[in-house]
């Protein structure tokens, strides 16, 4: 069935942004229903004026002295959002907390939020959710790396546990059918998954995700044959073989394309359809019809990318939010408030 995701003024028709691109799969063109939160919640509500702009200032001031954070906060949503929903439970301290997971390791920008969060504190407090805080900080700093600023709807409350258990998170590994099945789980679609995935455009990953493909792909003991030779020969200079417990995990860009400059483009895509992606589940959008036809509109077409990387991070925003008596508003995101 051909579909075109033509627009997506979300159901509340606070803006209307217009999408030429056809894809010709079946895909969501709103939030997931019902919607329950708020555009301008805080405004809305006259609870705290200013907010958004409080943390737009704060992410402006972090952005010129590091541009890793668009990358960091990036990974920390998705972290977030996929776990339990967008309760911001990642966020918080614990010796079994989500932080603590295997599939966790390397998170970063919990000292960046915890600075908004006190500036906001002090200017409203009590008000403003760190999950709302995460979420409206991302969009802040991924549009300064160069993608859209996507509407972020507010109004989330923050969840009070946090445990390793939780986190399924999948591997960087896996099929694109196993791939597209966790993103459905959480109520996304395959445009969702494909336009998410461009997220590694930016940022880095440690050796140890991308060992087996080098190496020993499927058990095999050899490398993956889907992979270029030249990014084969890159890669094993950098991740070397592990022969030994405590032996250092480098760290690699996800997209080399784009290296250190952390600059939010499509040529992710691009170096998909050359088989030069460094993740394996990344090199699995060719091995599907949907997601590879999806992958060559975006390589093809910066702005289709950027569009429907709008509505798929607000969707993304939505997962099993916390909203109106549910779970609480933190005064520390660290921890939950003393009852």
């Amino acid at each position: 069935m051909r579909r075109e995701r033509l627009g997506f003024g979300f159901a509340l028709a606070v803006l209307s942004l217009w999408c030429t691109m056809e894809v010709a799969v079946e895909a969501a063109w709103s939030l997931q229903t019902p919607v329950k939160l708020v555009w301008h919640y805080y405004k809305v509500h006259n609870t705290c004026d200013y907010a958004e702009a409080y943390i737009r200032h704060q992410v402006e001031s972090f952005y010129k002295y590091d541009k890793t954070i668009a990358p960091k906060l990036l990974r920390l949503l998705y972290a977030d959002c996929f776990v339990t929903g967008c309760d911001a439970s990642v966020l918080l301290d614990g010796p079994n907390s989500e932080k603590t997971a295997p599939q966790n390791r390397g998170l970063a920008g919990f000292a960046f939020i915890d600075k908004i969060k006190t500036v906001l504190e002090a200017r409203c407090p009590g008000v403003v959710s760190c999950a709302d805080i995460l979420n409206l900080a991302t969009r802040d700093a991924v549009h300064l790396a160069g993608a859209p600023s996507y509407p972020v709807y507010t109004g989330r409350r923050d969840g009070m546990t946090s445990t390793k258990d939780s986190v399924d998170l999948p591997s960087p590994s896996i099929s694109w059918e196993a791939s597209l099945a966790y993103f459905r789980s959480r109520g996304l679609d395959v445009l969702d998954m494909t336009t998410l995935l461009g997220a590694h455009s930016m940022g880095r990953t440690h050796c140890s995700f991308i060992v087996d493909r080098l190496y020993n792909f499927n058990d095999t003991g050899k490398p993956d044959p889907s992979m270029k030779a030249s990014l084969l020969e890159e890669m094993r200079k950098l991740c070397p073989p592990k022969t030994k417990k405590g032996q250092p995990d480098p760290l690699i860009f996800l997209n080399p394309a784009s290296g250190s400059k952390y600059s939010f483009t499509n040529s992710y895509y691009s170096r998909v359809l050359t088989n030069e992606a460094v993740l394996g589940v990344d090199q699995q959008l060719l091995y599907n019809e949907d997601t590879k036809q999806i992958t060559e509109e975006f390589a093809a077409g910066f702005e289709d990318f950027r569009r429907s990387f709008a509505l798929s991070m607000s969707r993304m925003g939505n997962i099993n939010v916390l909203t109106g008596k549910e779970g609480e508003i933190r005064k520390n995101c660290r921890f939950p408030n003393k009852k």
